[in-house]
Order: structure tokens, then sequence, then C-alpha cells
């Protein structure tokens, strides 16, 4: 009886390769190598971001120590301060001068610039005053730096004159509140003009009117004891990044 055989040779049997499977545990191995490689960086590169800002803060600090306000540096930031808030003034018109609420020719003021010889008045009705300008006062207002003069729509002049600026004495003290941020001590005193020491509060002009009148002078008109002593005062400066010292807002 004839036996039924495989085709395939024994070659063909011989040349087929079957490769084997690779482990598990060896691809486990690789994937936890790769994983140590790559997560050595990350504790380096923590140490590095933690050492830049530790040392930024150091620096910050260094160096806000070392920045601190000298009394040149605040003698410079308290006189632009005493400039930038200006002088006190007067304000008045010439001409046919009618009440309204920019104008109160019945107000004390014309009556002191008046007295000072600076105007010449004449009543016109209850609310009116013809004001003019006397020779002796335009040669005042022409000695003051900043007057201003404009002249108005009903052919009124409206004048206003400077009467006192600020000016420093001196820088009495400076103390660090933290960095970039001083404390400064210092005594000022009024500079009053030709025309503002009409308006010292305890010269005897003003002293001639009543105590409404000088309190209306006061608080309206300009009037202050300019003859007063020095004043003291303190302000809290803040530097900027360019390195100058401003008033702090707070902000």
């Amino acid at each position: 009886m004839a036996t039924v055989t495989d085709p395939r040779t024994t070659e063909e049997i011989k040349s087929t390769v079957v490769e084997p499977a690779r482990k598990e545990p060896e691809l486990f191995a690789a994937e936890i190598e790769m994983e140590k490689k790559s997560g050595n960086w990350l504790p380096i590169l923590f140490i590095i971001g933690l050492v830049l800002v530790v040392g930024g803060a150091i620096y910050y600090f260094v160096k806000g120590a070392r920045d601190v306000l000298t009394v040149p540096a605040a003698t410079t930031s308290i006189n632009e301060i005493l400039v930038a808030q200006g002088p006190t003034t007067v304000r008045f018109s010439t001409g046919t001068v009618v009440a309204s609420v920019d104008e109160k020719p019945q107000d004390p003021h014309y009556k002191l610039l008046a007295k000072a010889g600076i105007i010449a008045t004449k009543p016109k009705g209850y609310s009116s005053l013809i004001v003019a300008l006397t020779p002796a006062g335009e040669k005042v207002l022409s000695e003051i730096q900043g007057v201003q003069k404009a002249t108005n729509k009903d052919n009124t002049v409206t004048y206003v004159v400077p009467l006192a600026q600020r000016q420093l004495v001196e820088v009495n003290k400076t103390s660090m509140i933290k960095p970039h941020l001083a404390q400064v001590e210092y005594t000022w005193k009024w500079v009053p003009n030709r025309l503002g020491t009409e308006f010292d509060a305890s010269g005897s002009l003003v002293k001639s009117f009543g105590t409404w009148d000088r309190g209306t002078l006061i608080k309206s008109y300009g009037a202050d004891f300019y003859s007063a002593g020095p004043t003291k005062s303190s302000i809290v400066l803040m530097e900027g990044d360019n390195g100058k010292w401003k008033p702090y807002t707070g902000d």
C-alpha cells in the first residue's frame, strides 16, 4: 500500500527560520533606561531655576540696600517738587468788572490792591466796579516774572499775578523705609515778591481788614503768612526706573 508523504523537502523545512519573540522583561528594561536618561535633566533644570530666582532676589535686595537716597539727590528732588507746586497767585481784572461766577469785584482782594496802590477803583451800581491799573501798579507788575494777562470779550483785562514761591532751606534727614522708598524731612520758607509782601497775612495791610475779609483773602486770594519762619515738612519719595526720586503715590 502506497504511503502519502509531505511534498516539502528537508531543505525547505530547514530554510524556514522563525525569529524568537522578544521577551517582555527586555522591553520594560529599555523603557526604564530611557526614562532614567530623560529624567536626569529635571532635577538639574529645577536647580538652575532655583539658583536664578534666589540670585535675582539677593541682587535686588543688595542693590536696593546700596541705593540709598543721598542728601544731594534729595535736595534736587525737593527743589523740583517745590517748583512744580508753583507760586501762590492773585487774580483780578481791569475795566468795567461785573459780578459773576468768575468775578467778585466786591471781595476784599480788590480793596487790598487799591490800598496797595496797584489799582484805582470806582463803584458802578451795586455789583460792578470800574477798575484801572495805576502807573505804580504797572511798574510793580512789570517787575514780577510769570504775570499772565488776557483780554476778555467784554474788553476787560484779566491778570494772574504770582505772589510768593516756596524755597528749600535745607534737607534735614533722609531715611530708607525699604529698598527704593525713602522718607525725607526738610525745611522750606516763603519768598514773596513785591506784591506778595502786601498780601502777607501778618502785615499791616491785611490786618487792617476785618476777620471775615482776612479769612477770605487767605482762603481765596493768595494771602498767607509770608514773613513767618521756615516750615518743616516731610515727604516719602520713590526711586523710579530712571534713578530719579519722585513723590510716592502709593500705587
